[in-house]
């Protein structure tokens, strides 16, 4: 008789229904899993390993991956999520995530959420702290790309962005320690530097109020759908979010 398998559910970061069976993570598949798959097989062919190997379905159809050992930080987020290091090591591996997806395009493709133009690259759509591994203290992978889709570069930074400056209003939520000494534009600044691509601040937040609202309509969306009535919650803040952002917008563009 074979022996149950022992499953452990991952609760760190931003994950439901993901346990980890091993050295190996499964989850929920969807339509666009097999598209998903294919992608980490490219972009692990062009040197990214740092983001989970594919290894197909299990025998309950959900998806499975290479678990990547380290720490997913949840919230309220430790104090060495602000350090100088991680914000270059995130606008680094962003980059080569990016440079390692040119060429994916099948015609066959299935993306859980829709393309946006002009589809530059394939963006994860959801480049967090809370998708990314840490190894003390110090970015080691990207996970959960189950919302990848192609778009343009600087929507995908002005995400990262976003959660990382940070100008999500939930950032320090919870919080025991200071950060009163953190300057989300000058660490936006320094993201866009290490990035390496000369996108002027205005540009990188305005696609960030863009992203926002789409964000928003479709977190809504996933509520109507019979998602979590808290996701409302987290659709107000994007919109709340927004609002105040273009002011940064206005204010970058008198620079």
């Amino acid at each position: 008789m074979d022996r149950p398998v022992d499953e452990h559910e991952l609760t760190g970061g931003n994950t439901t229904g993901v346990v980890r069976v091993g050295d190996t993570v499964h989850r929920a598949a969807g339509p666009w899993t097999p598209t998903v798959q294919r992608l980490l097989t490219h972009v692990r062919a062009r040197g990214m390993a740092e983001v989970p190997e594919p290894l197909g379905l299990d025998d309950q159809g959900r998806e499975v991956v290479s678990f990547l050992p380290g720490d997913v930080p949840g919230w309220p987020a430790p104090e060495w999520l602000w350090s100088a290091d991680v914000l270059a090591d995130a606008g680094r591996l962003l980059r080569r995530f990016h440079d390692a997806t040119a060429g994916f395009a099948p015609a066959d493709a299935r993306w859980r959420l829709p393309a946006t133009e002009p589809a530059e690259v394939i963006c994860h759509n959801d480049a967090a702290p809370y998708n990314m591994v840490f190894r003390a203290g110090r970015l080691a992978g990207l996970i959960d790309l189950d919302t990848a889709a192609p778009g343009p570069r600087v929507r995908d930074l002005a995400y990262l962005a976003y959660r990382i400056t940070p100008l999500s209003g939930d950032a320090f939520a919870g919080v025991g320690y200071g950060v009163g000494h953190l300057d989300p534009m000058a660490r936006l600044d320094a993201l866009i530097t290490a990035y390496g691509y000369p996108y002027p601040r205005a540009k990188v937040l305005g696609a960030m109020v863009d992203k926002l609202h789409d964000l928003a309509g479709w977190t809504e969306a996933r509520v109507d759908d019979g998602g979590p009535a808290e996701l409302r919650e987290h659709a107000a803040m994007y919109r709340a979010d927004a609002q105040r952002i273009v002011a940064l917008v206005a204010a970058a563009e008198r620079d």
